[in-house]
């Protein structure tokens, strides 16, 4: 996108400069993005926009066509561009990366271990988190779902960040010599990857998975419980639906994003120190033994 999504920071942000990507949204709600480059032109059903006249104005502006058609004009929020930027493999919706970001307290200057990379987007959620004192090692399987990752962390941040690295390959397949504060894995068998987890997790680590299915969040429990490394595995869903509102008119959205996956996390132990019993007593049939 711009300096302005710099990790750093230099820039101080609210005014558009030329390699800014800009958000223009007309009077109905419809959005159109594009690169501020200077000589060019953007142009519409109603006119075009000299991208010359939009360097130096403030966020926040309302920017008209030649022809009268007004738009409002920001650059884009995080969540605007990894909905609009290129996929190979199905995004990690905005809300699943903040809870993700949230729920697995991942802070500036932490080490993170992600595997399970797809179009780049929980990528870019966590690079900002961390900043630049932090670190992302990320693992992708798949080459062009890698290349497709790497060109939009790229766009966003107007170059590649110094604090990424990106291997393609499983991640259970590489020899780790680094110590990680977390783990996080969006792939269709994290728990094939639940002991390599417990080797790089420092004490005190997070390890979090993004799952589609009740089957993968159970196999992915039981491999944390029959690992004896980690705390008892906790899990959540995040559902969030939009309101509208027109004077006393208040009333949800008929549409909603429902269910996008599972979050399931837990933490490191000590070395040496057994996971204390776990003393809730199971539901009937919960291990497919029925009770006499």
């Amino acid at each position: 996108m711009s300096s302005q999504n710099s990790i750093s920071g230099a820039r101080t942000p609210g005014y558009f400069a030329a390699g800014d990507r800009i958000q223009l949204t007309d009077p109905k709600g419809k959005l159109y993005s594009f690169t501020i480059t200077p000589g060019k032109e953007w142009h519409t059903h109603k006119g075009w926009i000299v991208h010359d006249d939009l360097i130096g104005i403030p966020e926040g502006s309302v920017v008209s066509t030649t022809a009268g058609l007004k738009f409002t004009a920001f650059i884009p929020l995080l969540s605007d561009y990894v909905l609009s930027m290129p996929r190979g493999a199905t995004i990690v919706y905005p809300k699943d990366a903040a809870m993700i970001v949230g729920v697995a307290d991942i802070y500036p200057g932490s080490r993170i271990l992600e595997a399970g990379v797809g179009s780049g987007a929980l990528s870019l959620s966590i690079l900002r988190a961390v900043g630049v004192h932090g670190s992302l090692d990320s693992f992708e399987r798949r080459d062009d779902f890698a290349e497709i990752a790497r060109k939009n962390v790229t766009e966003y941040f107007g170059t590649a960040p110094s604090h990424w690295s990106l291997t393609v390959g499983s991640v259970q397949d590489h020899p780790h010599e680094k110590i990680y504060d977390r783990v996080i894995l969006d792939m269709l068998a994290p728990w094939e990857c639940v002991e390599m987890a417990a080797r790089v997790l420092r004490p005190g680590g997070v390890f979090l998975a993004y799952v589609a299915t009740t089957t993968q969040l159970s196999t992915t429990a039981e491999a944390l419980k029959a690992d004896g490394h980690f705390t008892e595995p906790e899990s959540s869903e995040t559902i969030v639906r939009g309101w509208h509102h027109e004077g006393l008119a208040v009333r949800p959205q008929q549409r909603m994003i429902g269910h996008t996956g599972f979050l399931i996390q837990s933490r490191r132990m000590a070395p040496g120190v057994e996971v204390l019993a776990r003393r809730r007593r199971p539901a009937k049939g919960a291990y497919g033994v029925a009770e006499e």
